[in-house]
């Protein structure tokens, strides 16, 4: 595990699907916390989570072949704040081709776009400590949903004549969404009807921060020009 003095890295641990929505346990093994997701990015986050091979580019795909051609790529990603429900996330970019030096440029986004792009790209994920010390840990919920999930699947199992599998440790970032059917997640997680990713960002600049690596503030031009010319 990554840590310095402002952030802590973590992983996306699981991904669930919920009913419209997506649960993304993010953390490591001291803490995992959840962000709820809108269907379509979770089920790209799924989908890169389990490598699953599309016929078609999907959008986070586009995106970073578009970077590619640039000779950019995804250096990292900071969920850098939290305010009520709602989480605030950086993707730290890195160019360099004929024509320029290398530049980094950092880009607000959402956590949900932020981590499909991390786990396309295999680029590290960092939760700024802050918000790590302010969200509530949900390990012991991931572990009663894995436990049910591996219980369901060997019902299942057991009623096609199978041999029941053996969820080991490995496997808790793959859940099969089939064996989740019949548990009722919502009411394991106590989903609330909050958007996690609310597209009214009131506040489009998020705060400063050093994230150990030299820090950068939000007045990075070449960041909002990037932003201007979306």
């Amino acid at each position: 595990m990554g840590m310095n003095r402002e952030v802590i890295e973590a992983q996306v641990r699981a991904v669930l699907p919920l009913d419209g929505s997506f649960a993304v346990f993010l953390g490591n093994e001291e803490k995992t916390f959840v962000i709820y997701v809108d269907e379509s990015v979770g089920s790209a986050i799924s989908m890169f989570m389990r490598g699953v091979a599309k016929e078609r580019p999907l959008t986070h795909d586009l995106l970073a072949s578009v970077l590619l051609a640039f000779g950019a790529r995804v250096d990292r990603v900071i969920i850098n704040r939290v305010e009520g429900s709602v989480f605030y996330a950086r993707i730290i970019v890195s160019a360099e081709n004929e024509l320029h030096a290398r530049k980094v440029i950092e880009l607000d986004a959402r956590p949900s776009d932020s981590l499909a792009l991390a786990l396309q790209q295999s680029a590290p994920i960092f939760v700024a400590k802050s918000v790590w010390e302010s969200v509530e840990d949900v390990s012991g919920t991931l572990a009663e949903i894995e436990k049910r999930s591996a219980e369901q699947a060997e019902k299942d199992q057991a009623t096609q004549g199978v041999a029941a599998a053996d969820l080991s440790e490995d496997d808790e970032d793959e859940l099969d969404p089939e064996d989740l059917e019949d548990l009722d997640l919502e009411g394991i997680l106590d989903v609330e009807d909050d958007d996690e990713e609310d597209e009214d960002e009131e506040d489009d600049e998020a705060k400063g921060y050093d994230d150990g690596y030299g820090g950068f503030d939000d007045d990075d031009d070449e960041g909002e020009e990037w932003k201007k010319g979306k």
